[in-house]
């Protein structure tokens, strides 16, 4: 099998903290590799080693066939990197920063000034591209940023949680997008905190805690392993919160979620578990405020996976640098 990237075995530490512990990833020429977890999960410490910018203490990690350290310059001209932050000038315009790009690398005046009028246009900014930077939106300047990786038509894109900040409607922008990268074979490697993100956007997916891989495969079938769905209800009366979620845990077999006092979550799997919810509330004059079925948060597929909450991690020190 031939991979855009891949890693195995990799292990990265900062003093008394292993950022990674014997982490394997892989993705395949034209596919979406979003890798999850909270902040120190050991996510960015990952990407900066693929990207030539950490070296591994213990493991392989290489590019085409390429090692990220012995065949470092090689792979630097195989990939792009956009960032958690936007690495663009604000006092340039949006065409004067993507030819900048284009010239450190190595294309010449016509060729950068081409290869930028065409980006612009892929990432619907040839209106703005005129203006200044500084002007731009924050969904703008993102995809100004993931335009800046793709210059130099590279054959593995890493980006890193690239919609963090943004709200949902610019963060959609960027995930069709994110979608384009690989229509030309490219290979994408999606760091995120949101499930929602990595099911809309990736082919296989790779879940991290404290520099572990704990789950991996496909988006169907990882939220196989969390419930596939969450059943939300919030209840009118407080005093029933407990009644609740006995009916909840009933009608679906699991334990429902009661860290919140005023919403619970439980996992589900499917129409029929909302159903039946619906039923016995009603027959037992519950009242509620909201009752859903939606998609299960990374929250809640961390608490399915170890028992505990994202925000209950603790920062490494690569990631929170």
């Amino acid at each position: 099998m031939s991979f855009a990237f891949r890693t195995e075995g990799l292990v990265k530490r900062f003093g008394k903290t292993t950022a990674l512990d014997g982490i394997d990833l892989a993705a395949e020429p034209g596919t979406v590799l979003a890798v999850l977890g909270p902040n120190g999960a050991g996510k960015t410490t990952a990407v900066r080693i693929l990207a030539t910018l950490l070296r591994p203490d213990e493991g392989t990690a290489s590019v085409h066939g390429l090692d990220v350290v012995k065949q470092a310059d090689q792979v630097r001209r195989r990939i792009g990197l956009t960032g958690q932050y936007a690495s663009v000038d604000e006092d340039l315009t949006g065409r004067e920063n993507l030819v900048l790009f284009g010239r450190l690398l190595d294309l010449r005046g016509p060729q950068a000034k081409a290869r930028a009028d065409e980006l612009l246009a892929r990432f619907e900014l040839t209106d703005a591209a005129g203006r200044r930077v500084s002007t731009y939106s924050g969904g703008m300047r993102r995809r100004l940023d993931l335009a800046a990786s793709l210059i130099a038509r590279p054959s593995v894109v890493y980006l890193d949680e690239p919609t963090t900040g943004l709200d949902p409607g610019k963060r959609d922008e960027v995930w069709r997008m994110i979608r384009s990268m690989t229509d030309d074979g490219g290979a994408v490697l999606l760091t995120t905190q949101y499930m929602e993100e990595a099911d809309a956007l990736a082919d296989h997916i790779a879940v991290i805690d404290h520099g572990r891989l704990i789950a991996s495969g496909p988006p169907p079938e990882l939220k196989r392993i969390v419930g596939g769905q969450t059943l939300v209800v919030s209840p009118t009366d407080p005093d029933r919160f407990a009644e609740v979620a006995g009916i909840l845990e009933a009608v679906t077999g699991r334990t429902p979620d009661t860290t919140r006092r005023d919403v619970l979550t439980v996992p589900a799997d499917g129409d029929a578990a909302l159903i039946a919810a619906v039923r016995r509330l009603d027959e037992a004059g519950i009242g509620i405020t909201e009752l859903s079925l939606r998609l299960p948060s990374l929250d809640e597929a961390f608490f399915a996976l170890t028992g505990r909450h994202t925000d209950d991690q603790p920062q490494d020190q690569e990631d929170a640098a």
